[in-house]
């Protein structure tokens, strides 16, 4: 579906369950030839897999766009970014899986810790990141020498088939990553399956459970990075207008349709009423606009109708639950999934949105008193992924940051993005790091090797 239009582009079939089961089969086999490679010649391939992921930015960009409806500049930037992700685990990989030394008992003989692939794996990915969420998966574990069966979002097919397409061009093995449209029914299957050997997935906190109690009953290992209702903290500021449009931008990012977006705006009351000003002035400004063309001074759709009017249901409750509505929650006419952008303020530990994730454009803005109270509220959630503090006084800020019951802490920056920087979260946002030197660290066997010699 084009969620900017409401069209209907095409239709894909479910895999059969003979397909799923040549699946297991395939990821079975081509294992045991993969992981008796060298690390450096899966290095290899995983450098030229990040080489077309730069070569085709742009024709992977429209792609997630016209399904997804992210602004094309952003999905291009996905791409690229996905790009530095293998080539980080390429250049870095055969350092970060190296033998490690140990001290051995009376030091006698030598004892190392070897990282060693445990075999085929189930991702499970999310459509808000089409590219980004499976090369953060992905890529590490290519390079451990893990094969890979990848179930991607229903409304994203056509972007799993170009990285289906982008894996085999660039040289991975047939077997070694195998997209899969998978049912319901069928990742239950699979999951349960002995030749499995762990799952990862990114998305709901809902689907996060369901995946996580049929993997602990088959004895799998998960590694879950599910929802987020981040703090976003403005201790005070030199210039509250600008922060103010700094954290709506930041807010706006793929139009609100990141675990780790500022959910929560955090403010001190002595700045409160200018900040949530000029946020409403900024959001009544934005008008609906193609995602394809980003015209200044538009927002793009959410990234289907159904997601649109889930969003509006939730500010609607909140609203008749005592909130403020400043400014926008509206759906627009049409079949298309745009939702005005809209900042809320009132929200109280009674109602639903406090403890809600808000997946969209909708900026939840709190008064604090003190930095006690900014801690205190900002760890009253049940999700723990991130959290930034902001302040002129970086000392002042690292100490709020410090106590912040997250999986990310940032200092004056709303996040540390990079390949080298693990992400995940704690509470009900999961368990489990990808990306960086974390990211090696999950799907692997950490075997003890002694030798007495």
């Amino acid at each position: 579906m084009d969620p900017a239009t409401g069209t209907l582009l095409a239709e894909y079939p479910h895999a059969t369950d003979r397909q799923v089961r040549e699946a297991l089969a395939a990821a079975e086999s081509a294992f045991r030839d993969w992981r008796s490679r060298t690390i450096e010649d899966r290095a290899a391939i995983i450098a030229r897999v990040g080489e077309l992921f730069a070569e085709r930015a742009g024709d992977l960009a429209a792609i997630a766009t016209q399904e997804m409806g992210k602004p094309l500049s952003e999905a291009r930037g996905e791409a690229e970014f996905s790009a530095e992700i293998f080539a980080y685990y390429a250049e870095h990989g055969p350092v970060l899986a190296a033998d490690q030394p140990l001290p051995t008992p009376g030091g006698t003989g030598r004892a190392v810790i070897q990282r060693r692939p445990v075999g085929p794996l189930l991702g499970i990915m999310p459509w808000n990141y089409p590219f980004y969420q499976v090369a953060r998966f992905a890529a590490p574990n290519l390079m451990l020498g893990n094969t890979i069966l990848l179930k991607h979002a229903e409304i994203c097919p056509e972007s799993a088939l170009a990285l289906q397409q982008l894996m085999d061009d660039a040289g991975v093995p047939a077997g070694v990553y195998q997209n899969l449209f998978a049912t319901h029914g069928q990742v239950s299957t699979i999951i349960a399956d002995d030749r499995i050997q762990g799952v990862s997935l990114t998305g709901s906190e809902r689907a996060g459970a369901a995946v996580a109690e049929q993997a602990g009953r088959h004895l799998k290992k998960v590694v879950l990075e599910l929802g987020g209702s981040d703090p976003y903290i403005v201790l005070d500021t030199d210039d509250v207008a600008a922060s103010a449009r700094a954290a709506l931008a930041t807010r706006m990012g793929n139009t609100g349709q990141a675990c780790n977006s500022n959910k929560r705006m955090i403010v001190s009351a002595g700045i409160f009423e200018e900040f949530v000003a000029e946020l409403t002035r900024q959001a009544a400004a934005l008008v609906p606009g193609d995602p394809a063309v980003e015209a200044p001074g538009t927002y793009a759709p959410l990234s289907s109708r159904a997601a649109a009017e889930r969003l509006a249901g939730q500010v609607r409750a909140a609203v008749e639950a005592g909130a403020i509505l400043h400014i926008g929650g509206t759906l627009a006419e049409g079949p298309g999934a745009y939702l005005a952008p809209a900042v809320l303020t009132g929200i109280t530990p009674g109602m639903a949105a406090h403890h809600e994730e808000l997946f969209g454009p909708v900026a939840v803005v709190y008064p604090v008193r003190d930095d006690e109270e900014a801690v205190a509220l900002a760890n009253d959630t049940p999700y723990g992924l991130g959290g930034a503090v902001f302040s002129t006084d970086p000392e002042r800020a690292r100490r709020v940051a410090e106590r912040l019951e997250a999986g990310m802490a940032n200092v004056n920056a709303a996040e540390a993005e990079g390949a080298g920087m693990p992400f995940g979260g704690v509470k009900r946002s999961g368990f489990g790091r990808e990306l960086g030197p974390l990211g090696m660290d999950e799907f692997v066997n950490k075997r003890l090797l002694y030798i007495n010699d």
